[in-house]
């Protein structure tokens, strides 16, 4: 990560955008262009490497048609996409090198190898009901969380589940627990920056695999490493495991 990468960052405003500038001379990067709403991005983009997106789910498509024009390498932080903006923006990227992630800490990272790994074990041993949970600060805007996202996503296709296993949240009499349940909570308050819980619970015993997040530094340094290692691959959508070599 030696060789200093030019990084154009869409969303600078945003307090993920603050992050990555302030992280930026650490991680062997120049902000060769900060935009936020409102901004013209075509005007800077061939002063840059990459292009980094931590804006609003509506302005993630621009920017992907964007890098696609241009042949720009991309890394999707945005969160919050409805399903017809991920299929108009998956449809973009198709011919440029993009890592898109929920979450850009090496912790989550390994957060959802263990969950995969243990919700693939804990199949095979009897019943184990499972529950997320999720807490941000008050000003986050969608729910769940793209890492609780990306972690029910896990936990679906090991239990093999459809969507419509997925409880968001409990009220009334609901009766007792179905087999083939996951439960969903999203917490909202104060300035928590994210905290992940997976929670495996069977007859006498229970497993929760956690991760908290103490500042926002963590996932900017991530994404800056992702914009380092995803400059001069194939076309293609990566995940954070492929930049830490988990796949």
């Amino acid at each position: 990560m030696s060789q200093t990468i030019r990084i154009l960052l869409n969303g600078a405003k945003g307090r993920m955008g603050q992050a990555i500038i302030h992280v930026a001379p650490e991680e062997s990067a120049v902000i060769a262009g900060a935009v936020d709403q409102g901004d013209n991005a075509a005007k800077l983009i061939n002063d840059a490497d990459v292009v980094i997106d931590f804006s609003s789910h509506q302005a993630t498509l621009a920017v992907a048609q964007l890098c696609a024009k241009n042949k720009k390498p991309l890394v999707i932080g945005t969160t919050g996409h409805t399903a017809e903006e991920k299929s108009a923006i998956t449809n973009a990227i198709k011919d440029v090198p993009v890592v898109w992630a929920g979450n850009y800490s090496v912790g989550v990272t390994l957060l959802n190898a263990l969950v995969r790994q243990a919700a693939r074990a804990l199949s095979q041993a009897g019943r184990w009901d499972i529950e997320v949970t999720e807490m941000h600060h008050r000003h986050k805007k969608d729910a769940p969380s793209g890492t609780a996202d990306t972690l029910l996503k896990i936990l679906l296709e090991e239990r093999k589940l459809a969507a419509d296993a997925l409880k968001h949240g409990r009220s009334g009499l609901t009766g007792e627990r179905p087999l083939n349940e996951i439960g969903v909570h999203a917490l909202r308050g104060g300035d928590v920056v994210g905290d992940h819980t997976v929670l495996f619970a069977a007859e006498g015993e229970r497993l929760e695999l956690t991760h908290k997040a103490a500042n926002r530094e963590i996932f900017a340094r991530g994404a800056v490493r992702a914009a380092h290692w995803v400059k001069g691959k194939s076309a293609g959508i990566y995940g954070m495991d492929d930049v830490l070599g988990l796949r």
